[in-house]
């Protein structure tokens, strides 16, 4: 059987804007690799100031090719991508250089969200831009604002890229077996994503594959109670996200893949990617979860010996007999 691809929206004329992207993509991965700790100790504040703006710069420049192909004066907009590709040269050094001068040699708080979700937001909100930048341009025509929005949030361009980038922190995160499952199922998500608003019965049998080998995980581990609370917390959290996702394909499947419902999915879809990017960074600053300790087990014949003081089986052994004394 054939499976159809979603549309990449690529044509001659944009294969240098899509080598851009590329580039951009890998960028975003080295930024995010830099600023993890080796050691697992929090980065410099400084560290993040310049990852932050590397980030922010590229979602500049993607702003000014997007402006290419809505402005008809080709001379002015391909200025403002010269501008801002300058900025994206020189304004990540010049506020590394400032954040030395103000925040010196300072770390992060490890337990804290701020950081993490603003990494988040700068990763996903730039992969946002490079999907609304192939659906306007490889539109036959003018898009409205909404219709450039709803493509964008149900591009390739931002659910495989943003794939890449959770796949990589994936690897790199210090995550226990649930936690890295977990992810990992949410990462699969988005590789499928692109195929629920392109074709929706490939994608809702693919997603609805994805859900159902989560929930039987998360299951399996809360009735085997191998999860800390900490755990627990994050497969909760998962498994509301992953329902909040399976409503908002419903209803994008059911109206046939109109505007509104489009970005209501790929809105519920970032927001989940948001908060993966955030937690797998947090993690990396805090470190590995603590484990689970094993359960243990009581000696079923404490009851009958005098004093019915419960004897673990672990410290029985036959040099260690049960005494009855």
């Amino acid at each position: 059987m054939h499976l159809p691809l979603p549309v990449l929206g690529v044509s001659d004329a944009l294969v240098p804007f899509a080598a851009i992207a590329i580039s951009m993509i890998v960028i975003t991965v080295f930024v995010l690799l830099m600023i993890l700790p080796r050691q697992r100790d929090p980065p410099l504040l400084t560290q993040l100031a310049l990852a932050l703006s590397v980030l922010f710069g590229g979602s500049v420049l993607l702003l000014a090719l997007v402006f290419v192909f809505i402005d008809s004066n080709g001379s002015t907009a391909w200025t403002l991508v010269l501008l801002a590709f300058n900025f994206m040269m020189m304004f990540p050094a010049g506020f590394w250089f400032v954040s030395q001068i103000l925040f010196e040699d300072r770390t992060i708080s490890p337990f804290g969200w701020g950081w993490p979700v603003t990494i988040g937001v700068a990763t996903t909100g730039s992969e946002v831009l490079m999907g609304i930048l192939f659906a306007v341009a490889g539109a036959n025509g003018h898009l409205t604002l909404g219709a450039a929005v709803a493509l964008g949030l149900s591009s390739i361009w931002l659910y495989w890229s943003m794939a890449a980038v959770m796949i990589a922190l994936l690897l790199w995160a210090p995550l226990s077996p649930v936690e890295r499952s977990g992810s990992a199922a949410l990462a699969l998500a988005s590789v499928f994503a692109p195929w629920v608003a392109a074709f929706p019965l490939v994608g809702g049998v693919a997603a609805a594959a994805v859900m159902v080998g989560l929930f039987l995980f998360v299951a399996r581990v809360v009735l085997r109670h191998r999860a800390s609370p900490s755990e627990l917390g994050f497969l909760l959290a998962l498994s509301g996200l992953f329902l909040a996702m399976a409503v908002a394909a419903a209803g994008l499947v059911a109206d046939g893949g109109q505007d509104p419902s489009r970005i209501i999915f790929g809105s519920v879809m970032a927001v989940g990617m948001v908060g993966e990017v955030g937690y797998l960074v947090r993690r990396c600053y805090r470190g590995p979860a603590p484990a689970v300790p094993p359960l243990r087990e009581v000696d079923p014949t404490a009851a009958s010996r005098p004093g019915g003081r419960p004897l673990p089986l672990e410290t029985v052994t036959p040099e260690r007999p049960l005494s009855t004394r």
